[in-house]
């Protein structure tokens, strides 16, 4: 029950965050997913309803924290947007707390180059 509540406040959150922030082709929007075992990221040009770039730690091998393969996401993240062209976004937490892996994946797209 404790995680269903959870989940609905995460989504409440997230609607209330999507109605301020949407994404373009030269400011694309940042969506991260944070599930119990994986990262995800993309970046989503809403106006045209298209995923630009994406990246997750699914395919990570090797004895790596969480936090550490969230970093290696938001780095990942940045690289794919360089090839792109891309240099700024719109970052959209998707209604996780900004903290731990969300934070960690943030902090490392803007150390590879992101504006946001």
């Amino acid at each position: 029950m404790k995680t269903n509540i959870k989940t609905e406040k995460r989504a409440r959150l997230h609607k209330r965050i999507r109605s301020r922030v949407s994404g373009t082709a030269d400011r694309p929007r940042l969506a991260v997913f944070r599930s119990n075992r994986y990262m995800y990221a993309q970046l989503i040009d809403d106006v045209n309803g298209v995923t630009v770039a994406s990246a997750s730690d699914i395919a990570v091998k090797g004895k790596q924290t969480k936090l550490e393969r969230a970093k290696m996401v938001g780095t990942t993240l940045a690289e794919n947007a360089k090839k792109l062209k891309i240099t700024a976004v719109v970052f959209d937490r998707g209604g996780f707390a900004y903290r731990g892996r969300v934070q960690a994946l943030a902090d490392a797209a803007r150390g590879a180059g992101l504006q946001f």
